[in-house]
């Protein structure tokens, strides 16, 4: 009996033309929020989803969503834009949970940083929602992460004067706190998280 193959996970900036596959679209939004429906979970309205496929189909035509790949099957996937000359933005971060503990998660944010790097990049910003009056493990899990991994807090606020559009959709009030961190060729992508 021959040994079934070990799949390869392979890292890839989304290109244009996958903005058209509807397959394609269809397992980055799917993946996005069932991951986020158990890490925002109590965040959002009964039947909110943390992403759309309007959504994702701009970021993918805008050269934004990183995705890793075992075989041919999507198993995680990451949002990342240019917010100016010096800093980049990262989100949405999500690793298929029937693949937990192979490090998909690191190795996305390591392609990131290393992209980011070489496109000059020295500042990396990321945010966090976290409900305003009640506590939820995940958000102190990644507020924990954050502050260990070197991320300072550079802005707290309320979602609904940052994100009017979406506040709506809230099931309870919560705040965002935005973390930059310098990129430096040093700098430790951190945990899969």
């Amino acid at each position: 009996m021959k040994d079934s193959p070990t799949p390869s996970l392979r890292i890839e900036v989304l290109s244009v033309e996958a903005a058209s596959d509807v397959a394609t679209v269809r397992d980055v939004v799917e993946l996005v929020n069932k991951v986020y429906a158990v890490a925002e979970d109590g965040l959002w309205q009964q039947g909110a989803t943390r992403t759309t496929r309007d959504e994702i189909i701009g970021f993918i035509r805008a050269g934004q969503i990183v995705v890793a790949r075992l075989d041919d099957r999507i198993v995680g996937s990451i949002h990342v834009q240019r917010l100016d000359s010096d800093t980049a933005e990262t989100g949405m971060l999500a690793s298929d949970p029937d693949y937990r503990g192979m490090g998909i998660g690191r190795e996305l944010r390591r392609f990131v940083v290393d992209q980011l790097r070489r496109d000059g990049v020295t500042v990396l910003q990321i945010e966090l929602l976290v409900p305003r009056n009640w506590t939820q493990e995940s958000k102190v899990f990644m507020a924990d992460w954050n502050a260990r991994s070197g991320y300072q807090v550079v802005r707290k606020g309320r979602f609904e004067d940052h994100y009017p559009h979406l506040a709506p959709r809230l099931a309870t009030p919560c705040d965002f706190i935005v973390y930059n961190k310098p990129l430096d060729p040093t700098t430790d992508v951190g945990p899969d998280a």
